[in-house]
């Protein structure tokens, strides 16, 4: 297998959590009496693979394509930014290939709602859900997220050129 056959990516985000915001995260709206504070709608596991995705095909980061101080941003969704960035690693002559991710959360708990963000995620990206994974864990109370006041998440994806 060549250099060129596939590629891998990590991407990495978090969010601050605060009262009376929606949580969403994987294309999914968990309920909940927090949810994160950002300029889009603070989806941090959709981030992080837009992130990972875009560092395979060495088209550098989130914030370089979606700027947080573009006013066309502001409270987007960012299932957009996901169909944007896939599409642009198709204009590029790579498709996703797999995807998984980690969730880090105290609470809510998150176990019913992984399998409706893999769907989502497997519809947003053009793979079988079997492609994609998401795990969720706490951080034992430990650091900001362990004390409740944010999420982490990392994703780890693989991409392969369109012809493959």
């Amino acid at each position: 297998m060549d250099a060129e056959s596939f590629r891998v990516g990590f991407g990495y985000d978090s969010h601050r959590l605060a009262e009376g915001l929606p949580l969403v995260l994987g294309g999914v709206s968990i309920p909940s009496d927090r949810g994160c504070v950002a300029h889009s709608d603070g989806d941090a596991v959709i981030h992080a693979l837009c992130d990972a995705l875009l560092g395979a095909a060495a088209l550098d980061d989130i914030g370089t394509h979606f700027p947080d101080n573009d006013p066309a941003y502001k409270g987007i969704d960012s299932a957009l930014l996901l169909q944007k960035t896939v599409a642009l690693l198709r204009s590029e002559g790579w498709r996703v290939n797999n995807a998984d991710i980690t969730i880090i959360l105290e609470k809510p708990k998150l176990a019913d709602h992984k399998p409706l963000m893999r769907a989502r995620l497997s519809e947003l990206m053009g793979v079988p859900a079997g492609a994609v994974c998401v795990k969720a864990k706490t951080n034992e109370k430990m650091g900001f997220v362990g004390a409740g006041e944010g999420v982490a998440v990392t994703a780890a994806v693989s991409i392969i050129p369109l012809t493959t």
